[in-house]
């Protein structure tokens, strides 16, 4: 059976996913040595997620997730460097270093964050798509969020309306399988969780989340639904996480050997297996992709270390709208 993605497709699901790897485990290295502090949750292992997403989706669409945020905020546009430099809490970061690891956001590659309250993010995420149907465009809106999310009531409140309304949204689980480091099946005795769809009549589908094609296949049918105004959809994306839950995590719920079964389906060793086989590029045009990568993320350090400080006249700011509404007291 032929391929259905080419050459292109495969050299763009490697750049990014090869920029997310160094790029968090760069973060990794700099927490240790409290260059960053406060919370860093990392996204490795994951990338594959972020992959599909960005080959199956337009620039202006909208999405939404949760703490976990720095692959899926570089995936949609917003750079290393103001990534970096956020997480460093220099007044360059995406968000003035004001938001720190988890609250990346940018109104112009409209990623609406990075949200450190626990499936907070999804009635947000309807309530974008909402807007979008309501100023009639054709944009989609993912809206991302973790196996754990999945047991809050704002879920299924969320969902009601959406599909009341027929909501222009794809709810995406990344399903790690560990909520902070409690397992699914210690939570839920639905193990399956696409099928919470089933109570409210919305579609919802299971995805092997280590695999770049089949997640842009997905995202591709749920957002070609959204476009057509045939509401929303609820994807099960089924993926792992190397690292522990965040930085101060030692991962001690798990096994050695099925940390080790899931890096055996790593998606960059995957995605690079299929470029070579085809001899898409040669090794050193990998070489090539590999050392620009790596400047890439070298010089998000630089940025963020050279990077001043927010000035103390920024600690009221972004708080308020600036308008003068009646509720703001001077």
């Amino acid at each position: 059976m032929q391929n259905p993605f080419g050459k292109e497709t495969y050299l763009r699901w490697y750049e990014m996913m090869l920029l997310l790897r160094r790029f968090e485990e760069k973060a990794g290295q700099l927490y240790g040595m409290q260059k960053i502090r406060g919370f860093c949750h990392l996204y490795i292992g994951q990338e594959a997620v972020a992959a599909g997403i960005m080959s199956a989706t337009r620039e202006d669409d909208n999405l939404i997730t949760a703490y976990r945020d720095h692959g899926l905020a570089i995936m949609k546009g917003i750079s290393a460097k103001e990534c970096m430099a956020e997480l460093y809490g220099k007044a360059t970061g995406c968000t003035k270093g004001k938001g720190g690891s988890m609250h990346f956001f940018s109104k112009e590659k409209r990623f609406f964050g990075g949200h450190g309250i626990v499936g907070g993010q999804i009635g947000l995420g309807a309530g974008i798509a909402f807007a979008e149907q309501y100023n009639e465009t054709d944009r989609a809106t993912l809206c991302l969020f973790g196996d754990g999310a999945a047991r809050q009531g704002l879920l299924h409140e969320t969902f009601n309306m959406a599909v009341l309304w027929q909501l222009p949204v794809v709810f995406i689980c990344e399903n790690n399988y560990y909520a902070m480091g409690t397992s699914v099946e210690r939570t839920s005795k639905v193990l399956d969780i696409y099928r919470l769809a089933d109570a409210y009549d919305m579609p919802g589908d299971s995805i092997d989340g280590m695999s770049c094609e089949e997640v842009h296949k997905g995202i591709e049918r749920a957002v070609r639904r959204a476009r057509e105004g045939g509401g929303p959809t609820f994807l099960e994306i089924k993926t792992y996480r190397y690292r522990g839950h965040s930085m101060s995590d030692p991962a001690k719920y798990r096994t050695k050997e099925e940390l080790e079964e899931y890096k055996e389906k790593d998606p960059i060793t995957q995605v690079l297996k299929t470029i070579t086989e085809n001899n898409w590029a040669t090794e050193e045009e990998i070489n090539m992709i590999n050392e620009k990568v790596k400047m890439e993320v070298e010089e998000s350090v630089q940025f963020a270390e050279e990077s001043p400080w927010p000035d103390d006249n920024e600690l009221y700011k972004d708080i308020y709208m600036d308008q003068d509404y009646p509720f703001i007291v001077d």
